[in-house]
């Protein structure tokens, strides 16, 4: 990355700005901008997180915020209520005080006397929900935004489930947030109450594990926060942004679709970050990017942006399996509309272990799967910064009911939501199913391209699930996640069933023989026509001067492998994830942090209740004087009809623990 020290307008920093609520509460911000935004206003554009704005996110921030800045903006960085340095407590994700606040917080933001009333919202994962969730609400400064890494659809394209199954993120996730939530405001800014102020917020948590199992079905709980709701709530122009490597990449193209306001999207290869910082590379000029839309919405430049193909994809090319690749093989494409014109989809029947243009005989296939199948899956949500990608699949498709295609004789590339059409029976009320998009390799490597899950209880949609009668035959249809992929002349596409997919999905309480009717099966595929054209490229990635960090231990996480052990007495089967990012001092603000965690899978191939994930996470944060640390450890398993979670988040100041709460909570399953 090129980094830029010298911009058009000379910037100054606000490090800490207090903005007032209706309530009293008072949220902290953070602010860039130039030095006579005073004598010329300035758009402003916000970002809205939860992490901490002071050190949290600093490196990310020092490379980004001063760089918007100095093109002419007021880069704001606010911290939710309850978290970081502001007032008040946090009790969920995007709940409603959340929103309210957003929408308050672009009300002050137009009244400042440097700011020329026209405000921008972006943001990464928690800050691209909430610009869709905000904008949705109809701020009258709100112009434009740019969500990077959301969903538009919180029950379903979030980390907690996909098609009515309960995913690994809903487990590591949960208690990701808790640990974060339960971090100190820092007394440099907020002063001898800070304490008081901790032990409210550590008070007021409930363990948002418990919230999300609480709602297995898509409920009202889900639906004021996903913005498919009504799409035409958002009345403001949007830059839809994500990575293909990214499990949220596969609401960008819904998104798109829904929307009734002028919009762009850019997909390209990267994982859970920043298109700037991200892996695997190429990185992009993202910044350079978001200035052209910027300019275009909220300074009246035609910049050319909005004359451009809306929008614009990396097609992805074979590269060996591994759990990390720096540099995705591929290209960029682009689309004037979407969905594109000239797109066709091809269906691919199932036969006795191969695809075929035209249906097969009646015949039956028994898929009975093995809970450790899916080990070779990585990380249900990838930052690209270890070794967390899926591997190579030939184990888990050894274990699979694979149907193959013929070696291609040209080269077939893909770009949308591929799905399975299937009609299936099962000797079990519940069972879910597994289908995965593969490209072999000549050698028979096979790398994963996309992959989709259905709890067949949702078959008929996620609000009302209904058990399966056994023996009755029923149809399905399975999304995969939407890609862009391009299967080369001499490789094979394959697709991959299975019951099972661990520890991603969390298994059905019995094991279930789900019976495939292959006449009335296929996959079918959105293919893309060859295109020569070649959009013009992006450029190289720029941004600020990083911040100063001075390393205490080096960062392990990239380093680590998943270690994987059987039991040979019991044959239970151990998959361990170091969370070990290190420690580190942000030196402007003189704040340390320590994190460290242990993610465990277990469970055995023959027994779903076997099934155990437990998460532990130690964060110490402080500086010479004050020093804290959180411990949040969580355990999941189940029984026939119930989830169990047991829970304990402790804090400490220096070495006295200060408060402690233990959860201990059962959960019926709700058809799943």
């Amino acid at each position: 990355m090129r980094q830029v020290s010298a911009y058009p307008r000379p910037i100054r920093e606000i490090m800490t700005q207090w903005i007032p609520m209706a309530d009293g509460c008072l949220l902290a911000a953070r602010i860039w901008l130039p030095q006579d935004a005073e004598e010329d206003p300035v758009p402003a554009v916000l970002e809205y997180l939860p992490y901490r704005r002071r050190d949290g996110t600093a490196t990310r921030d020092a490379v980004t915020q001063p760089y918007i800045a100095g093109h002419g903006y007021a880069a704001v960085r606010v911290d939710v209520r309850g978290t970081g340095d502001s007032q008040g407590v946090i009790t969920d994700e995007y709940d409603l005080p959340e929103l309210a606040d957003g929408v308050a917080v672009i009300a002050w933001l137009e009244a400042q006397s440097w700011c020329s009333g026209r405000v921008g919202m972006w943001g990464i994962s928690w800050g691209g929900f909430n610009a869709l969730q905000v904008a949705a609400r109809q701020p009258p400064a709100l112009r434009a935004i740019i969500p990077m890494g959301f969903t538009h659809d919180r029950y379903d394209g979030d980390c907690h489930y996909m098609g009515g199954c309960v995913l690994e993120g809903n487990m590591s996730w949960g208690n990701s947030f808790l640990a974060g939530s339960s971090r100190p405001p820092d007394p440099e800014v907020v002063g001898p109450g800070w304490r008081d102020q901790w032990l409210k917020r550590l008070q007021a948590l409930e363990h948002p594990i418990g919230i999300w199992l609480s709602h297995q079905r898509r409920d009202d709980y889900w639906k004021p926060g996903s913005v498919c709701e009504d799409f035409s709530r958002i009345q403001v122009p949007v830059y839809a942004v994500n990575g293909w490597q990214d499990s949220y990449a596969r609401n960008v193209l819904p998104l798109l679709q829904g929307l009734t306001v002028p919009w762009k999207g850019l997909i390209g290869p990267w994982a859970h970050s920043v298109p700037h910082l991200a892996r695997p590379g190429p990185a992009i000029g993202f910044l350079q990017e978001a200035l052209r839309w910027w300019d275009h919405w909220l300074k009246d430049i035609d910049t050319g942006i909005m004359d451009e193909p809306k929008l614009r994809v990396w097609m992805g090319e074979w590269t060996q399996p591994r759990k990390f690749v720096a540099q995705w093989p591929g290209r960029w494409v682009e689309e004037k509309i979407w969905p594109p014109v000239g797109q066709r989809e091809i269906r691919l029947h199932f036969h006795d272990g191969t695809l075929r243009d035209m249906p097969g005989a009646q015949a039956e296939v028994a898929v009975c799967s093995p809970q450790t199948l899916g080990l070779s899956a990585g990380y249900q949500c990838s930052y690209g910064l270890g070794p967390d990608l899926s591997d190579d699949q030939r184990d888990d498709d050894a274990l699979s009911c694979c149907f193959d295609g013929d070696v291609l004789a040209a080269d077939c590339e893909i770009l949308g939501e591929a799905f399975a059409e299937l009609e299936v029976s099962s000797d079990r009320p519940l069972a879910m199913l597994a289908v995965r998009l593969c490209d072999v390799a000549a050698d028979g490597a096979s790398l994963r391209v996309s992959y989709g899950l259905l709890n067949l209880s949702h078959r008929a949609g996620p609000e009302a699930p209904v058990v399966l009668e056994p023996g009755t035959r029923v149809r399905l249809r399975i999304p995969l996640c939407a890609t862009a992929h391009r299967f080369a002349a001499g490789h094979r596409i394959r697709v991959a069933i299975s019951t099972a997919y661990w520890p991603i999905a969390w298994p059905s309480p019995e094991t279930a023989t789900v019976t495939l009717h292959q006449a009335s099966c296929a996959l079918v595929l959105p293919v893309r026509p060859a295109d020569p054209r070649e959009p013009a490229p992006f450029g190289e990635p720029e941004g600020a001067v990083p911040v100063a960090i001075e390393i205490l231990r080096p960062r392990q996480t990239e380093r680590a492998q998943d270690q994987i052990t059987t039991d040979p007495a019991t044959g239970e089967t151990i998959l361990s994830r170091d969370r070990d990012r290190g420690a580190w001092r942000t030196v402007d603000t003189d704040v340390a942090y320590d994190a460290t965690g242990l993610l465990r899978f277990a469970i055995k191939p023959d027994e779903p209740l076997s099934a155990r994930q437990d998460f532990t996470l130690t964060s110490t944060i402080g500086r010479d004087g004050w020093r804290t640390r959180t411990i949040t450890s969580s355990s999941l398993t189940s029984t026939v009809d119930e989830f169990v979670l047991i829970s304990r988040l402790q804090a400490f100041e220096d070495d006295e623990c200060v408060f402690q709460r233990d959860w201990h909570q059962r959960f019926k399953r709700d058809h799943v």
